[in-house]
C-alpha cells in the first residue's frame, strides 16, 4: 500500500471586492484514499485543524480551539465546517463561492451569510443583516444574489435530509485517523 500523507493546506477566504477576509494557517488536507466513497464521488475535498492559528484581515491572529473537519464542495455554493466539540459535532457553514484549490491552498469568497446546526438539530441562518449590507455596499450582481439563495437552498436541504457531509461518526472518524497518522510520527 502506498505511502499516504496528509498534505499541509491554507484556507483563504476573500469578500466580494477581493480583499482578504480571513486565513486559517495550519490545516492538513485528508489524502483522497481515505475519503468516504460518497464524499470522493463528489470531489469532495476534506481538511483537518485543531488549534490552528487563525488570521484576520487586519492581522489580529487568534487560535481555534476545537477540532474542525472542513468540507469544500466543487460547485457548490457553501463550505461545511464540523466543529468537535465536548457535547458532539456542530456544523458552521458558510454561504461561499466555490472553492478553488490550487496546490496547497482553498479559497473562497466569503457572503457572509451562515447557517449553523447545532448539536440539538436546531438550525440557525446567521449573518442576514450582514449579507444585505454587503450587498448593497459591494454592488452584487444578481447573478451573485440568485447563487447565494440558491446555496442557500442546497445546503438546507443537505442538512434537513442528513446529506453528506452532516454525518457526526464520519467526521469523528476522519479527525480521529488525523490524530493516530501524526501519532505514529
Amino acid at each position: 500500500m502506498k505511502n499516504l500523507t496528509y498534505t499541509p493546506t491554507l484556507i483563504k477566504s476573500f469578500k466580494h471586492n477581493g480583499h482578504l477576509h480571513r486565513q486559517w494557517l495550519e490545516n492538513w488536507l485528508v489524502p483522497q484514499e481515505l475519503l468516504d466513497p460518497e464524499h470522493q464521488r463528489e470531489g469532495m475535498v476534506v481538511l483537518i485543524n485543531f488549534q490552528t492559528p487563525i488570521k484576520e484581515a487586519d492581522g489580529k491572529q487568534w487560535m481555534s480551539k476545537v477540532p474542525a473537519v472542513s468540507f469544500f464542495i466543487p460547485g457548490a455554493w457553501y463550505n461545511i465546517v464540523a466543529l468537535i466539540e465536548e457535547t458532539g459535532v456542530r456544523y458552521y457553514c458558510n454561504i461561499a463561492s466555490p472553492p478553488y484549490l490550487a496546490r496547497d491552498v482553498v479559497t473562497y469568497i466569503d457572503y457572509d451569510l451562515d447557517v449553523v446546526l447545532y448539536v440539538s438539530g436546531h438550525i440557525d441562518i446567521v449573518d442576514r443583516d450582514e449579507y444585505e449590507r454587503h450587498k448593497a455596499s459591494y454592488h452584487y450582481p444578481e447573478i451573485v444574489d440568485q447563487k447565494v439563495a440558491t446555496g442557500l437552498s442546497q445546503l438546507l436541504d443537505r442538512i434537513q435530509n442528513k446529506k453528506a457531509p452532516f454525518q457526526d461518526g464520519l467526521v469523528v472518524s476522519y479527525y480521529n485517523a488525523w490524530r493516530q497518522h501524526f501519532a505514529k510520527e
